[in-house]
């Protein structure tokens, strides 16, 4: 429901108008500007260390163990770099109006969740602490309202707030609104993550647009737990993203619902079709190249020696080939993006490299001889849609003609 005694948002900028430059973090914060994480359980930490980009990566450790795990990377020493810690409350309790940090761990009922958890995340070593919030219903106003005093009253610039909404809060304008005007109350960054089955950011047509809306309109915004979009959020100005680095770390299932899954997913693991802009298992990559050539991959992991047709199983090694490959090809669109000047030619480039995926889809089909082999997933093409607003207008402030014919 529609709080209508939310704060008023700022009036809507000039859509002609670049963006605001991007909020910079201070402190000990200030190591997660402009990169991009990567989100994982702390059972595949292993696969990944290797191909992360020092200068321009990190982690976020998500699931059971999180905390024990990143104790052990900061006292070994086999980890430096910039380390948060995922409570991810939001798995097993929705937010409330009365709990907006709800008791989940098994400590004693009078504890402050909050507080609680604040203090064994930096107990451990992280780089910042991140807040325990419940899942946000989509419109439940009363739940995000609860959450942001609550994080406001802390009067701490260097905790993170985490902010996972259900997607539904991207619906329409009414609740984008709210939903900025909320979280530019907290001081520190603010991380969105978005809760919805499968691919949340292709459920409503308008759900990529007011995303890169609320980045823009609000300072210290950040993105977690996403797919490409993390590389869409950075272009956009988010102060740091999070890839998830395993298909359910991508989006958030809402807590009571089970998780809908892709066939056969148990049997192959998820690869990067680094052409094609979107992941698909490896079993079914080695049915679609059966009767053609299959890409031999040059990432930093892979080196000229695996073909993405090689990992049809997770059998031996293939699980951990296929996810270090996977590391490597987003280490290199990062280190590309990251040498793109920020604004409108940074946000150009994404706009652009999504646009050449999509022309990409016919052209694969073409060459293994299937139409419909690989079909261009709903939120490619809406990237690929959404040119900057400097970009879709000309100088007089009119939206050019291609454009407008593509929306």
């Amino acid at each position: 429901m529609i709080d209508p005694s939310a704060p008023r948002p700022r009036p809507r900028s000039d859509p002609a108008r670049l963006p605001d430059a991007p909020q910079a973090l201070s402190g000990a914060l200030s190591v997660l500007q402009g990169r991009m994480l990567l989100q994982v359980t702390p059972a595949r930490v292993g696969y990944l260390l290797s191909q992360l980009d020092a200068d321009r990566s990190g982690l976020v450790l998500c699931g059971k163990d999180a905390l024990r795990k990143a104790r052990k990377l900061r006292e070994e020493g086999q980890f430096t770099g910039p380390l948060l810690v995922d409570p991810a409350a939001y798995e097993v309790r929705a937010a409330s109006e009365e709990e907006p940090f709800p008791h989940v761990s098994e400590g004693f009922a009078f504890d402050d969740p909050l507080e609680v958890s604040l203090a064994e995340q930096r107990a451990v070593g992280v780089t910042a602490p991140m807040t325990p919030t419940g899942y946000i219903h989509a419109e439940d106003s009363e739940a995000l309202k609860a959450a942001v005093q609550r994080v406001v009253a802390l009067d701490d610039a260097e905790v993170v707030f985490a902010a996972p909404v259900d997607v539904g809060w991207l619906r329409e304008e009414d609740s984008v609104r709210q939903l900025i005007a909320w979280l530019r109350l907290v001081k520190g960054p603010k991380t969105i993550m978005l809760g919805g089955q499968m691919d949340p950011l292709a459920r409503h047509a308008r759900a990529v647009d007011y995303l890169r809306r609320v980045i823009e309109e609000v300072p210290g915004a950040a993105l977690l737990r996403t797919d490409l979009a993390a590389f869409g959020a950075l272009a956009t100005g988010a102060v740091f993203a999070a890839f998830g680095a395993g298909s359910r770390l991508r989006h958030i299932v809402a807590p009571g619902e089970k998780a809908k899954t892709s066939k056969g997913f148990s049997t192959s693991p998820h690869v990067l079709f680094a052409e094609l802009m979107d992941f698909f298992l490896g079993r079914t990559l080695a049915d679609r190249f059966a009767g053609a050539e299959a890409p031999v991959c040059g990432c930093a992991a892979c080196e000229g020696l695996w073909a993405l047709d090689a990992f049809a199983s997770n059998e031996g090694e293939r699980q951990a080939r296929a996810a270090a490959h996977n590391v490597a090809v987003l280490m290199e669109w990062l280190r590309t993006l990251t040498a793109v000047a920020p604004g409108l030619t940074r946000q150009t480039w994404w706009h652009e490299r999504c646009r050449a995926a999509v022309e990409r889809y016919p052209l694969v089909n073409a060459q293994v001889r299937q139409p419909d082999a690989f079909k261009v997933p709903q939120q490619l093409k809406r990237w690929a849609l959404a040119a900057p607003a400097a970009v879709a207008s000309g100088t007089n402030g009119q939206v050019r003609a291609g454009h407008q014919r593509r929306s």
